[in-house]
């Protein structure tokens, strides 16, 4: 995977400027910032890319560092000014209880042992640190659509694999996580034109039709 992230990594920004990608990056963000409790302090951005999420986290106070494993994306994100290393989710290269905050969206869809990313977020997390994943559904009428255009043209989702917010919180509670929820935004496919309705769905919907979002969020505490 991240030789094809290299291979993108120079265009991957340019769909946050399309009226589609505004409105998604718009709407994600403000489920994930009104999910965390957290408002500062020392805080790791798990699979960066380009720095999206690592530069409003910077923009919000927090002393924030990326790690993802594509060289190509963290060039992008070091040219924004930010803190980011080239590293593994699967052994994260920072002692135990290094942070208050760990954030990762849309990369859990590329790894192939989820549990031990977890794990390893687990470890590198401060006692009553907190940790927020935030992930596709493929369950949604979104995703549906991009898998079917994934079969003919090259795209990150043909080599995705999603969850649903309750696979989500079960990786959270078996390693240990508690005061666990989710929530889920994006709720038409790609192409629908009216984004007013889309985000007012949004907004009524985060909770109760979670199941059917194509952006899912799980959020969890750890104890002690």
């Amino acid at each position: 995977m991240a030789e094809y992230f290299n291979k993108i990594a120079g265009r991957y920004d340019s769909w946050y400027l399309t009226k589609t990608g505004q409105y998604v990056d718009r709407t994600e963000k403000r489920l994930v910032f009104s999910m965390l409790r957290t408002k500062s302090g020392k805080t790791l951005d798990l699979g960066c890319g380009t720095g999206n999420y690592t530069l409003e986290l910077k923009r919000r106070g927090f002393d924030v560092i990326g790690l993802d494993a594509s060289e190509g994306m963290l060039e992008a994100a070091r040219r924004k000014g930010l803190e980011c290393i080239k590293g593994d989710a699967y052994s994260l290269p920072f002692p135990d209880g290094s942070f208050d905050l760990v954030l990762s969206v849309t990369m859990f869809e590329f790894i192939h042992e989820p549990e031990k990313v977890v794990k390893e977020i687990h470890r590198v997390l401060k006692p009553g640190g907190e940790v927020l994943i935030g992930t596709m559904n493929g369950r949604s009428a979104w995703f549906f659509f991009k898998r079917l255009k994934s079969l003919f043209v090259e795209t990150a989702y043909r080599y995705a694999r999603f969850y649903t917010p309750a696979e989500l919180e079960r990786l959270l509670r078996d390693v240990g996580f508690r005061e666990v929820e989710s929530a889920g935004v994006i709720f038409f496919p790609s192409f629908w034109p009216f984004t007013g309705i889309a985000e007012r769905v949004d907004e009524k919907c985060s909770t109760r039709c979670k199941d059917l979002a194509a952006f899912v969020a799980v959020r969890g505490v750890k104890v002690g």
